[in-house]
């Protein structure tokens, strides 16, 4: 898959933080085509399994499974906000710390019990893994739910972490404004 080039190198995130945000973030969104071109995105809970996001959903078919069907294609994206801070005399000189990731691949519907069950396992490690009173590896509903595996051919993340105190403004101007010079 081509790559168009990324306007902020500057802003791209090691791999390792990648790998680490894949792991731990809430929620992903899966970006997919529908039959008559348009997009449909949805969020979904997911986790990061074998260099793959895994996601699920119900197995009736519908507006995600339709699509996924269709076309294989997709794109996935996490993003995780921090705090917004100041960096110059105006309110427009602004901006927020970031972490996000883009994923373009191809997703495939997941059949085998078995996966699916390891695919479970992870979610609730991720999500509930507190919890000792209930049996785990135990998904009597298995057979109602579509996983899917998304195998990455094109990843990109960026960040904006936030500047130390000293390079915030009052304290620095990192003043961005067009008419900054002309005061």
């Amino acid at each position: 898959m081509s790559s168009p080039p990324v306007r902020r190198g500057d802003k791209l995130m090691p791999q390792a933080r990648l790998d680490e945000l894949l792991a731990t973030a809430y929620c992903g969104h899966l970006a997919t085509i529908s039959p008559d071109g348009s997009p449909y995105v949805c969020p979904l809970l997911y986790v990061w399994l074998d260099g793959q996001v895994w996601l699920h959903n119900t197995s009736a078919h519908g507006h995600l499974q339709d699509n996924v069907r269709h076309d294989p294609r997709v794109c996935f994206e996490i993003s995780v906000p921090g705090k917004v801070f100041a960096y110059g005399r105006y309110e427009c000189d602004t901006s927020i710390e970031y972490q996000s990731v883009v994923a373009f691949g191809r997703v495939a519907i997941i059949d085998d019990r078995a996966r699916k069950s390891l695919f479970f396992d992870a979610l609730m490690a991720k999500y509930h893994a507190n919890d000792s009173t209930r049996p785990k590896g135990f998904y009597p509903r298995l057979d109602g739910v579509t996983v899917y595996a998304l195998a990455i051919e094109r990843i990109t993340g960026k960040e904006q972490r936030l500047p130390p105190t000293e390079a915030l403004w009052p304290a620095a101007d990192h003043t961005q404004s067009p008419e900054a010079g002309a005061e």
